[in-house]
């Protein structure tokens, strides 16, 4: 069975009702991104940020995985698939998919101010009570805070991806514009036998030695376009 390896960003679940970053309207032009989603500004002002990724926790149950979601899913019948996102949602996982590397955080999870990355300290927030509070504890005493990777943080993450995109005979990236780093630098793992695929509408700046196939579609209409290629 092939391996087929998944990258994908703020494109992927825009489909699906959330509000992307970067795009015209998108949510930095609200929040400078330094104010919310570094850890210089958490420190300055940790009820502001809680309070933002309270708001963003909540838009989850709001929203519904796309058919570009359910499509990836769908892939696990046919191929042994990775999914490596930078999104911070979970509609990947409501869509199906198995195997959900999450480079940025995950939203719907919390963890110590003091030792973010310590698996002791990484609760899953309960959908019924779904907010971080003031004065709320990790296990090790410090301040809950979100389960996000902050601009200036390292991305745990990165090692076991670099390992699945080493692996890959297919590469597909949806709905990220290959300017944030270290996500973008996957690519260069790719093996040299590697099928790149890139599905977005928009057109991308990319490395022409790397013979990347451009789907010029959306997530969903790109993924159909993509069973079909494939």
């Amino acid at each position: 069975m092939k391996k087929l390896v998944f990258l994908t960003g703020a494109g992927m679940s825009a489909e699906s009702g959330i509000s992307t970053f970067r795009d015209s309207g998108g949510l930095w032009e609200q929040y400078p991104v330094q104010q919310v989603a570094s850890i210089q500004g958490y420190m300055a002002d940790p009820e502001l940020v809680i309070n933002f990724y309270n708001e963003r926790r909540r838009q989850l149950f709001d929203v519904k995985p796309c058919d570009g979601h359910r499509l990836v899913a769908s892939m696990e019948s046919k191929y042994k698939v990775t999914v490596i996102t930078q999104n911070v949602d979970n509609l990947h996982e409501r869509a199906g998919s198995t195997h959900v590397i999450h480079l940025h955080g995950e939203l719907m999870k919390a963890t110590s101010t003091l030792h973010p990355n310590d698996p002791q300290c990484i609760v899953t927030l309960p959908v019924s009570d779904p907010d971080i509070k003031m004065g709320q504890k990790a296990k090790d005493g410090s301040q809950l805070r979100p389960f996000i990777v902050w601009f200036g943080e390292a991305v745990p993450m990165i090692e076991p991806a670099i390992l699945e995109v080493e692996q890959a005979d297919i590469l597909v990236v949806i709905g990220t514009s290959l300017n944030v780093y270290p996500a973008a630098g996957l690519l260069q793992y790719a093996p040299a036998k590697c099928k790149i695929f890139l599905i977005d509408p928009a057109d991308v700046n990319y490395d022409s030695s790397l013979r990347i196939t451009h789907i010029q579609k959306g997530a969903s209409a790109g993924m159909e376009e993509l069973k079909r290629l494939l």
